[in-house]
């Protein structure tokens, strides 16, 4: 039984966000980062109810697509717990004093699908733009955790 309030989780709004670090400072695109985040992002789901789709870790910036949940926590909330829990794993792993992250960040949302598949295709192109790989399959920093579809 559906409760009339609530819409199924696929009715939820596709968001984009783009997050950089302090001062721009090119510390992300390591593998320890890369997996750090991987795992805090798929632990969002249970914990926060925020689901993230495609993602790309630049250098100094992160570019994602997410999804809430029914019961989710505020984007400001998720965004707050999600760089605060990640800064202090960086920190610890490369000595990198706080903060790691700019308080703010960019979210926009998805209206459209043909909108979901242009940006993607920008996001994943940014790694060869800035000339840190030829193919945007070589970048070793990007995935998909959750399958986010445009409905």
């Amino acid at each position: 039984m559906r409760l009339p309030h609530l819409s199924p989780f696929r009715n939820q709004p596709l968001l984009f966000v783009t997050t950089c670090t302090m001062g721009r400072r090119p510390i992300l695109a390591a593998k320890e980062i890369h997996v750090a985040l991987k795992s805090i992002w798929k632990k969002s789901g249970s914990v926060d109810q925020w689901f993230v789709g495609r993602y790309v870790i630049m250098p100094d910036h992160v570019h994602l697509f997410a999804k809430p949940g029914f019961e989710a926590k505020s984007l400001a909330d998720w965004m707050k717990a999600w760089k605060s829990i990640s800064a202090r794993r960086i920190a610890a792993m490369f000595g990198i004093k706080p903060p790691v992250w700019q308080s703010d960040y960019f979210d926009h949302f998805v209206r459209s699908a043909p909108a979901y598949a242009d940006k993607w295709e920008y996001v994943r192109q940014n790694p060869v733009r800035k000339r840190l790989c030829l193919q945007p399959d070589d970048w070793a920093f990007q995935g998909t955790l959750h399958e986010l579809p445009f409905d």
